[in-house]
């Protein structure tokens, strides 16, 4: 997998108001071979493991927040500052 690209500021956010909604979102994203993805979830939890950051979804899922493409309609944006 690529090195991790931090995502912008305004946009790890709006994953934070996501997760504090505790709503079902449309979530797209690309999976490991590349492929864009989409899924209807609730974003469980955001966290830290190795200088990367993931979205948590309820059944255990982890997605790395630069292969995040749009969630809740919402574009992925470029990275903070």
């Amino acid at each position: 997998m690529k090195t991790y690209q931090p995502i912008s500021c305004d946009f790890h956010s709006e994953l934070e108001l996501f997760a504090l909604r505790r709503r079902p979102v449309e979530i797209r994203y690309a999976n490991a071979i590349g492929k864009e993805t989409s899924i209807e979830s609730i974003i469980h939890d955001l966290f830290a493991r190795n200088g990367e950051e993931f979205l948590l979804l309820p059944d255990g899922s982890e997605i790395r927040l630069d292969q995040l493409v749009s969630v809740g309609g919402k574009q992925l944006a470029a990275h903070c500052g």
